[in-house]
């Protein structure tokens, strides 16, 4: 069953952590603040755009803990909607793989249930505007 894509959403990884995911979606692409705990903190920002079968990735914030993911995060969901991906991540201490996992899941359902609900009302990710 798909929800309302753009709500918030709280995902708490096998080893107890919660962070809180608020995504934001446009027409060429969308954003994705993950932040640990309730509360919304920007955090390292990495950015990417799909074009042409290929990515291109640059980072705005470094991360202190998780470069890599974040940069994952954000070169995947772009190669998934053909656009830009921008994402934020906040976390008091390094990811551990179970946090990683979790995150990953949640993200991956939440541009899942995008491209589901945009498919059912003709407004996909990758439609050009004539």
């Amino acid at each position: 069953m798909a929800t309302e894509p753009d709500r918030p959403r709280t995902v708490q990884s096998e080893s107890g952590r919660v962070f809180l995911i608020q995504p934001l979606f446009f027409q060429n692409g969308c954003f994705f603040l993950i932040s640990e705990g309730q509360n919304r903190r920007i955090g390292s920002i990495s950015i990417s755009i799909s074009s042409s079968n290929k990515v291109n990735t640059a980072k705005v914030i470094p991360s202190k803990f998780d470069s890599v993911f974040i940069n994952t995060i954000t070169e995947k969901v772009s190669a998934m909607i053909n656009g830009i991906c921008l994402a934020s991540l906040y976390s008091k201490s390094q990811l551990s793989l179970d946090d990683m996992k979790a995150i990953m899941g949640e993200v991956m359902d939440i541009v899942r249930d995008r491209g589901d609900s945009g498919a059912k009302r003709g407004n996909e990710f990758n439609s050009q505007e004539k």
